[in-house]
């Protein structure tokens, strides 16, 4: 008899729902499409266009939204991050390349790849357009209402066919949720966002005001900078000094926490996947197995392919068994992985910030504008596929590191062969300390008998240690591979590794866009700019408002106007003569005042 896992697998591989989600994918562009346009309408244009351009009938209206500024952005960090998690599902679908609705030549897979991309992009959009759009009361409602349509669907997707053919009962439910929780998450930020709204609307609560040009933590950054050190340092916790400390003047933006949350759902998901092809391998050599066996039974009358036999069930266990166990330290160590290089990105940016750029190849000082703007939108696809590949590879190498173990410690004391297995290690261990041995004397005859006398006392000599660079750089590249930060190439090449590249253009662009001492410059500026605005605009209003005899428009206009000649006599004669004014005697006038 089959057993109810598998009898679950068999009933549900040929379930079929109500709701195809790649279809419905296809058909939520409509209300995708609807909410854009209307919050692109009720968007205020910055710079109204020119009178020539027929736009100008939809006057300062009509703008297409921003969703999300990759540059700048520090509010509402978290929400950008969920709103990424939400589309984690589709991001995978288009990673394993199952975006295949029209039957096309291989060549134009990249194409279709593309195009799915952009309608995932474009299908999400409202989440992202809806949390940044400048009229809430109307967004956070059809953010919620388009929330809502994508929760209800995916719940009735799973409830209809929760189980699967790979890991049996609540495989559905294993894939989805972490789009579920994220899309809970929204409709309770958008919930949020209309009771806030509705509250401001009815006058209950005061209007925030709008995003600062200077955010505070930037502030905080530059008046650190100005104070003087303090001369004893604070004790840190043992938290503090060796996993992370946490710095109050610095604030990773929306892109950085959006990547993350993306990175660690899809990461994920792909551990679910990998164990539900590691559970249909399983099946498949059991299958192997029982054959084996009844074969064997059939031919081997002797018995002498029992060893044979046994030998095959056991390689087939111990991997199986090696295989499940090094998937947490291969999950772990890329999710350690995530979280340094948020520390690195600090680190990085706080050196450019300070003017050092030693950390970076001479290659990456001075690189191209046009190619640091591409890294902003290329990073999170990079991070993702570094992410992936990293772990899928280490995986594989601790899962051969395992079996090597197993087969050379573990399995001879379990057959009771731990001597011999001792006899062999020691054998090895007495080779590598001979071989190490004699480099180290090689070593030290030739400092002691070939090399000429240091020139001076002060003088370090390099020592001429041998070592095989080649299998130390493979041990490293392999274990590092999931890196983004830190280039696998050797010097000279760091180019052609393209999501290093990534890393670096992305590293420049926010440093010459979020450089805490830059945009403090220039909201010093801008805001003097707007004090002078105001003082002259209530010098005029008082003018306008005195007490004494009043004053006709024209007749300030025209005592502004001599003020303005007088003090620059030159824009005299570029003033256009109008005939019938008198404008003509006027010039004539001021012309002779200059003279004088």
């Amino acid at each position: 008899m089959l057993s109810p896992n598998l009898r679950t697998r068999q009933l549900n591989g040929t379930c079929v729902g109500s709701v195809d989600l790649e279809l419905f994918l296809h058909y939520s562009l409509i209300p995708s499409l609807f909410i854009i346009l209307i919050l692109s309408f009720l968007q205020r244009r910055e710079h109204r266009k020119q009178r020539e351009d027929t736009s100008h009938l939809l006057g300062n209206r009509f703008e297409i939204i921003i969703p999300l500024d990759f540059v700048g952005t520090f509010s509402n960090r978290w929400s950008y991050g969920i709103a990424f998690g939400a589309t984690a599902n589709k991001v995978m679908f288009l990673f394993s390349e199952g975006y295949q609705p029209l039957q096309i030549p291989q060549w134009a897979q990249a194409f279709v790849l593309l195009i799915g991309g952009m309608e995932v992009g474009l299908s999400h959009f409202p989440f992202f357009a809806c949390l940044s759009s400048e009229f809430q009361l109307l967004s956070s409602v059809l953010g919620f209402s388009y929330s809502l349509i994508w929760f209800a669907v995916t719940v009735l997707y799973i409830t209809e066919c929760p189980h699967g053919q790979f890991l049996g009962r609540f495989e559905t439910v294993l894939f989805y949720w972490p789009s579920l929780l994220c899309l809970a998450f929204l409709l309770g930020r958008f919930l949020h966002m209309f009771v806030k709204s509705l509250r401001v609307h009815l006058g209950w609560e005061l209007q925030t005001e709008e995003k600062p040009f200077l955010e505070v933590h930037q502030a905080e950054h530059v008046k650190r900078l100005l104070r003087k050190p303090p001369l004893q340092e604070t004790k840190k916790s043992w938290f503090q000094t060796r996993i992370y400390e946490w710095d109050p003047c610095f604030q990773f933006p929306s892109r950085m926490i959006g990547t993350t949350v993306l990175a660690f759902i899809c990461l994920y998901l792909f551990i679910v996947i990998e164990f539900c092809m590691f559970v249909y391998v399983r099946d498949e050599l059991d299958v192997f197995e029982g054959e084996l066996e009844s074969y064997i039974a059939s031919v081997n009358q002797t018995g002498t392919l029992t060893p044979v036999s046994l030998q095959v069930k056991e390689l087939m266990s111990v991997s199986e068994g090696v295989w499940l166990v090094t998937i947490l330290p291969a999950s772990l160590t890329c999710v350690s992985y995530l979280f340094h290089i948020l520390a690195c990105y600090r680190k990085h940016m706080k050196r450019l910030w300070a003017g050092k750029k030693h950390f970076l190849p001479l290659k990456f000082h001075n690189p191209s504008s046009a190619e640091s703007v591409v890294a902003i939108a290329r990073y999170s696809g990079w991070q993702i596929a570094y992410m992936l590949w990293g772990y899928l590879i280490i995986h594989v190498v601790q899962s051969l590191c395992g079996m090597l173990i197993m087969y050379s410690l573990v399995l001879p004391v379990l057959h009771n062969q731990g001597l011999e297995m001792l006899q062999g290690l020691g054998i090895g261990t007495l080779t590598i300390a001979i071989v190490l041995g004699l480099m180290v004397l090689q070593v030290w005859i030739a400092a002691t008998f070939f090399l000429q006398p240091k020139m001076s006392a002060a003088d370090r000599q390099k020592p001429l240690a041998l070592n095989n660079r080649l299998l130390i750089s493979c041990v490293l590249g392999t274990w590092l591979i999931a890196r983004i930060d830190r280039t696998i190439m050797q010097n000279g090449y760091e180019g052609a590794d393209m999501g290093f590249s990534a890393w670096i253009g992305m590293l420049y662009v926010d440093h010459y866009h979020t450089n805490p001492v830059l945009v403090s410059f220039c909201n010093i500026l801008i805001t003097g700019h707007r004090e002078r605005k105001l003082q002259r605009a209530i010098k005029y209003w008082c003018l306008n408002q005195s007490t004494g005899p009043r004053i006709s428009a024209r007749s300030r206009t025209r005592w502004f106007l001599l003020q303005t000649l007088v003090n620059n006599p030159r824009l005299v004669m570029l003033r256009k003569a109008r005939p019938g004014h008198g404008s003509r005697d006027f010039t004539q006038i001021l012309l002779t005042c200059s003279e004088s």
